[in-house]
């Protein structure tokens, strides 16, 4: 018998514990994931993915990890199989998130009208101190907020790129960027500027969705239904003749506002009063009754007030029917100071108005409904109800509609045939799954208008333009500035051919103090990266992109918005792979969010589990397939944490024994390969599919029966030094290794540096041609399978040996009878291996083990 030879660089003891640190560090020492681009010329092909930068106000959630996982999933695999990968990351930090953040973080809030204070020190640092209350934050200048925003990032940032690195995603660092950056805001502001000249983008006064908490306008993609308390109340208004007619509102406060009553054109009960007229309660205004198909029959008494802006059907009725703008709420969400419609009103109802003035719309609202008490306009009480309300998806109020100026980008809402062009490039990107096309094709039927880019905010890419200002001191011509000078903030910049004592005085010029949605910039993520106009040698390499990988609930916003704006700019996909991962969802089956307050930070996970066992967990969940997640019983990471432990031992056992040189010659040997033959064809195909959990549940199925049994068959012989078992033990470990690197990265990176020089993750996928037996028969398998199978059956001892084996048939079957020994399960087994092997009865020896 040979003896065991021990190899110095495998641990007495292999554990998980430090690996993450150890090789995290060791893979930016030695560049593992860094991308070469003169390889990747020299091949004059690459992999790019497209990275979801994510909001860097707050803490990463474990929706980041499953989706994130499953991105680097693949892109370790086409690594592995030689291609060139280019692999940024991106920090999403402008906009609303990072704003709120620091007024909490610091406890100020930003006043424009304040002036800059150098070497500003806020009043408290630390979640735990500040505060969320308004009327408890300090008011500083916009250049100082904005100073504390570049602050809290850049910490935040650091935070989540060491997670990231714990996680294990194979990322090239140098290639980070952020969308605040300076390349990142020249990017985002030349495209607004393309988009300008080719008449893409354009300003409106119109209806708007605006949030009065963040005093800002929001976009139709960033709307969330949020179920409310509400009641119906039952209004009358008057016709000239005396008749009454009865609506129901969930709104009276906006009656005021009233421009009209509307009703399906097909309802018999309000024909004879279209193109007549109505008084409003309480105000006396006269309003017109109209017919539209929007008006529903069976809501209500099915004739409606239309009021501007109640909703956002109030905002298609006033448009499509030509109505006219009675706005009553300010910006602040409180009724303005004079009703814009005063005059129109009756001396009670300009004293109506005047006690609504300046009160919020709940304050309003009471109000209203005593007034209509009063006036016997109100019938009965109101009857409470639930009702959807639009809300901001990061707010905390219901939002209201005012009548702003706006920046707009056309999405193809209002232009059929770029609606067109964006439905054909959602078919040429491949989806996987499949099915989460069809979400992409609703929300591009669905769009009801153009796209709202602009947000009256302070940390964001500054809207790269001025305004001339006449000699009447109105606001005039759109002043631009030149690309070379970008980026720009026109709240501090000159306009060309003007100085800054001209600011703001007639003749000269003022600033849009207005920035972009951050969508605006995190939609040209591709362009970012990838060196757009600025490196033609890159950016032609990497685009379009290989792969976009996102969640599903930002298939309306992201997705759609790179592809429109690849479209505009490039008439091009963005990419040509959208990986889409489903929803994190509690045991409840609740889709887990910081809204629900039922999301799970990631570090606890990794902490307790390890990034391997957790990266298994997301690895098992297919693309498009919502996975549960039970915090307090997290089975699949516990199965994973045992696998990465697993391979840890196997490896050690499989290398304890000396490699000599040695064919694969026992029956036993060839068939185990010839099986993992095909896990290696299937593995394969499934990743060519984006299926990565296809691919880890082959290869973990053949892993454990590699462990339980083979290992069990074969060790006697490896013992004894059999040259075929050894060389057969180091194949299926190398090749099970490199199959299993892309979910437990640094178990096998350690196992493999074991043996090996070299990262396993640049090593070479394994092939079918050049590293397994092919054509072998499986009778030895079928053999094994069915011995185990009777075991159970017969409830023998594990320890039962084969002491006769009576086999007809095949000389390889008969060899590897001996094999079996030690692992016999039976009494006796009747089995077919194949049309061409005849019956054959295996005999266990009678033992004191056995029952």
């Amino acid at each position: 018998m040979t003896a065991v030879i021990p190899t110095p660089q495998i641990p007495e003891k292999p554990a998980l514990e430090g690996l993450e640190a150890k090789w995290s560090g060791a893979w930016e020492t030695q560049g593992t994931y860094r991308f070469d681009r003169a390889a990747a010329l020299a091949a004059g092909s690459v992999f790019s993915v497209d990275t979801p930068p994510p909001t860097a106000s707050g803490s990463l959630h474990i929706g980041h990890v499953f989706s994130y996982t499953h991105m680097d999933l693949a892109t370790r695999f086409h690594r592995m199989r030689g291609e060139q990968i280019f692999y940024p990351m991106g920090w999403d930090d402008n906009g609303l998130p990072t704003e709120r953040r620091v007024q909490n973080y610091y406890g100020v809030r930003c006043d424009p009208k304040l002036p800059y204070i150098p070497s500003y020190v806020p009043p408290m640092e630390g979640v735990d101190n500040a505060s969320a209350k308004a009327a408890d934050q300090v008011p500083i200048s916009r250049r100082n907020f904005i100073e504390l925003c570049e602050r809290l990032t850049v910490e935040d940032e650091k935070q989540f790129e060491d997670l990231w690195r714990t996680m294990g995603l194979s990322v090239d660092w140098s290639l980070t960027y952020r969308t605040i950056g300076h390349e990142a805001q020249t990017v985002a502001q030349r495209a607004f500027l393309r988009n300008l000249a080719r008449g893409e983008a354009y300003q409106a006064d119109a209806p708007t969705l605006w949030d009065i908490t963040f005093r800002t306008a929001v976009a139709q993609a960033e709307l969330e239904d949020k179920e409310q308390p509400a009641a119906y109340h039952q209004v009358t208004f008057h016709r000239p003749d005396g008749e009454t007619i009865e609506i129901a509102t969930t709104r009276p406060e906006l009656l005021p506002a009233c421009v009209a009553l509307v009703a399906h054109p097909d309802d018999e009960r309000y024909q004879h009063l279209f193109g007549t007229t109505v008084t409003t309660p309480i105000f006396g205004v006269e309003v017109p009754v109209v017919a539209h198909h929007l008006a529903q029959k069976d809501k209500g008494t099915g004739i409606a007030m239309i009021c501007t802006f109640g909703d956002v059907t109030d905002v298609v009725w006033w448009r499509e029917l030509d109505l006219p703008n009675r706005t009553v709420l300010g910006r602040d969400g409180r009724f303005l100071a004079e009703a814009p419609a005063a005059d129109l009103f009756t001396d009670a109802g300009r004293a109506a108005y005047a006690d609504l003035a300046g009160k919020t719309v709940f304050s309003a609202k009471a109000r209203t409904v005593e007034l209509l008490r009063e006036s016997g306009d109100l019938i009965g009480e109101p009857k409470p109800m639930m009702h959807a309300v639009k809300f901001y998806e990061k707010g905390d109020k219901p939002l209201e509609i005012v009548s702003t100026l706006q920046w707009y980008i056309a999405n193809g809402a209002r232009d059929a045939g770029l609606r067109e062009r964006l439905v054909d490039a959602g078919k040429k990107v491949a989806f996987h799954p499949d099915f989460m096309r069809v979400r992409y094709d609703n929300w591009v039927g669905g769009l009801t208008g153009d796209w709202l880019i602009s947000r009256q905010r302070f940390f964001g890419v500054p809207i790269p333009v001025w305004y001339r200002i006449g000699a009447d001191g109105e606001r005039g011509d759109v002043l631009v500035p030149t690309e070379d000078s970008l980026p720009i903030d026109p709240s501090t910049d000159v306009p060309p051919g003007f100085t800054e004592d001209q600011r703001g005085v007639a003749g000269g010029f003022e600033g849009d103090l207005d920035i972009m949605d951050t969508w605006a910039t995190s939609s040209l993520t591709p362009q970012i990266a990838g060196g757009w106009e600025t490196d033609h040698e890159l950016f032609n390499l990497v685009f379009p992109y290989s792969l976009r990988s996102q969640g599903q609930d930002i298939i309306r916003t992201w997705l759609f918005s790179t592809v429109l704006r690849a479209q505009l700019e490039h008439g091009a996909i963005p990419w040509k792979n959208a990986g889409i991962s489903g929803f994190i969802v509690d045991p409840d089956r609740k889709k887990m969010s910081k809204s629900k307050g039922n999301v799970v930070t990631p570090a606890a996970m990794l902490d307790e589990h390890g990034s391997d066992a957790v990266r298994y967990w997301a690895a098992s969940s297919r693309l498009g397939t919502d996975a549960a997640f039970d915090p307090q019983n997290p089975k699949q990471m516990k199965i994973g944490r045992r696998l990465a432990i697993k391979v840890l031992n196997a490896a050690k056992f499989v290398y304890s024994f000396e490699a000599t040189p040695a064919t694969v010659t026992a029956p036993l040997d060839i068939d185990m390969l010839a099986e993992l033959a095909q896990v290696v064809r299937i593995a394969t195909k499934a990743y060519e599919e984006y299926d990565h959990a296809r691919a880890l549940e082959v290869t973990e199925q053949f892993f454990w029966t590699f462990c339980d049994d083979y290992l069990e068959l074969v060790k006697e012989r490896a013992y004894a030094g059999d040259g075929s078992s050894v060389a057969a033990l180091r194949e299926a470990i190398d090749i099970l290794l490199r199959l299993l690197a892309p979910v437990l990265p640094f178990a096998t990176e350690e196992v493999w540096s074991w043996t090996h020089d070299g990262s396993v993750h640049t090593a070479a996928w394994p092939t079918l041609e050049a590293e397994a037996p092919r054509g072998l028969l499986p009778a030895v398998s079928a053999a094994l399978i069915g011995i185990r199978r009777a075991k159970t059956e017969a409830q023998a001892s594990q320890k039962t040996e084969v002491s006769r084996a009576v086999l007809a048939g095949p000389t390889m079957l008969a060899e590897a009878a001996d094999d079996l020994r030690g692992v016999g399960r039976i009494a006796s087994l009747e089995f077919v291996a194949a049309a061409e092997i005849e019956v054959r009865e295996i005999v266990l020896a009678e033992s004191p083990a056995a029952p």
